[in-house]
């Protein structure tokens, strides 16, 4: 087997070199070895391909190359089972994918955005005018309220609150220095009491399980199937086999949402929030759509807006919420690029730097949210949220988010750059929000029209 080249340093110091710098890395290798490159993990040949035609042979060649759920272990740490969406496999994963469809559409979607809209607006609120502040944590703190009333359909009360601080917790651990060792060392998982790190770890995902399980019983009881929220559509869905979804089945399909409902979503709305100011032709030509709405616009409406769909596709282009796809794995001898590959060669779809590609994007460093309105690309040249079996379920959802939570502080809020430096990127998992959680300060409200106010950066 000859395969493609590849950058050479061992794994360890790549390791390092990505997180220091990771579109930067990405880009050198990119530029260096092309459409495909190989990186090697120990024994394991890993492939790189950023070449449109390539990754659709990824994605549609289920024949030869799968996507075998346990390659997603560890990929939603946070109180993840080994029955989750992303590990498991073949027609049971195809059939509980579409289970989680159904809250993310139709009037449902409806209900969701005005939601979003409110809760946006209230937190805002909340920020004093005049005093900087980090625009990534409090996009957290919006996504968190969110993800609770869609998965869970809770906005208040004591479930709320103790759910919330069980998430907050859970993932202030696995940021930690110590997570990252305990995660990386298997036997190092052990259960020495509540003040050892994976016995902290366990007692958290046992407050979840009562928590969610009590949740669940409740739905069950009550035997309402009307409500919005994802919980409620799964307690009375059927599994595969025709059977209801056991408890443990619809605990198991809630994590994978929990820390990407929160961080990714918070990500990408932060990086949106980033541009929209740098570029202040982008916000001005923004404003003027927004506005031609009227007062108090249906969420549906804002999120049919076309500039506003342009400037969202380019923030996700230029800053993905994910640098590559899932892994698949080659199964039976296979050609692809002119390159024969064996069985257990390992092939990972770039999203990074597909969205680099100045065949497809001129000039890609440049925000350009145009480039959007003047033509459509498919989804293996544009693919934010991956793409084939392991597609984001909740893409929709998320992309419905992002344009409300952008839309709803801009028409309401008059917001500058706290700091001219650029922003970038910083690993978090498998997101990449800005490095220093960007510094930005509240003017003032904003009424439509008005005429935006001049600050200088780095005044406050």
């Amino acid at each position: 087997m000859k395969l493609p080249k590849g950058p050479k340093p061992a794994s360890w110091l790549q390791n390092i070199q990505f997180k220091t710098d990771p579109f930067g890395y990405m880009d050198a290798i990119g530029k260096r070895y092309g459409d495909i490159f190989t990186i090697m993990l120990g024994s394991t040949p890993v492939l790189i391909v950023s070449n449109p035609q390539g990754i659709k042979e990824i994605f549609t060649n289920a024949k030869e190359i799968t996507s075998p759920g346990k390659f997603q272990r560890g990929a939603s740490a946070i109180f993840e089972s080994n029955n989750g969406l992303l590990q498991l496999d073949g027609l049971q994963h195809k059939h509980r994918r579409k289970l989680l469809m159904p809250p993310f559409h139709g009037e449902r979607m409806r209900v969701h955005g005005q939601r979003i809209c409110t809760l946006t607006e209230k937190i805002m609120s909340e920020q004093a005018i005049g005093k900087p502040f980090l625009a990534f944590p409090l996009m957290q703190v919006i996504t968190l309220h969110v993800i609770l009333e869609a998965l869970f359909g809770l906005h208040e009360g004591e479930h709320y609150k103790q759910i919330g601080q069980l998430l907050f917790s859970a993932l202030s651990f696995l940021r930690s220095p110590m997570a990252t060792i305990v995660f990386s060392f298997p036997y190092l998982q052990q259960d020495l009491g509540r003040w050892s790190p994976w016995g902290y770890y366990l007692r958290l995902q046992q407050q979840f399980d009562q928590l969610v399980y009590t949740k669940i019983n409740e739905r069950r009881e009550q035997r309402d199937s009307s409500g919005t929220d994802v919980l409620s559509n799964l307690v009375f869905s059927q599994d595969e086999m025709g059977e209801m979804l056991t408890n443990r089945d619809v605990r198991d399909l809630l994590p994978s949402f929990l820390i990407a409902g929160r961080n990714t979503e918070a990500s990408a709305i932060a990086w949106g929030l980033y541009w929209i100011h740098k570029k202040p032709l982008v916000r001005e030509r923004l404003l003027q759509e927004l506005d031609n709405l009227g007062e108090c616009p249906d969420p549906v409406s804002i999120a049919g807006l076309p500039y506003l769909s342009a400037v969202c596709n380019e923030v996700l282009r230029i800053n993905p919420i994910q640098i590559v796809t899932f892994p698949r794995m080659v199964e039976s001898p296979i050609e692809l690029m002119g390159y024969e590959l064996s069985p257990g060669t390992i092939l990972r779809g770039s999203i990074y730097l597909a969205h680099q590609r100045e065949d497809l994007y001129p000039e890609p460093k440049e925000f350009k949210p145009e480039r959007f309105l003047e033509r459509q690309f498919s989804s293996y040249e544009f693919l934010p949220f991956g793409g084939g079996a392991r597609r984001c379920p909740g893409e929709a959802f998320g992309l419905f988010e992002m344009k409300l939570v952008l839309a709803t502080i801009l028409s309401r809020y008059q917001l500058a750059l706290a700091d001219k430096r650029p922003e970038l990127p910083m690993p978090l998992g498998i997101n990449y929000p800005p490095a220093r959680g960007l510094k930005m300060v509240l003017l003032s409200g904003r009424q439509c029209q008005e005429q935006p106010q001049k600050f200088a950066a780095n005044s406050a």
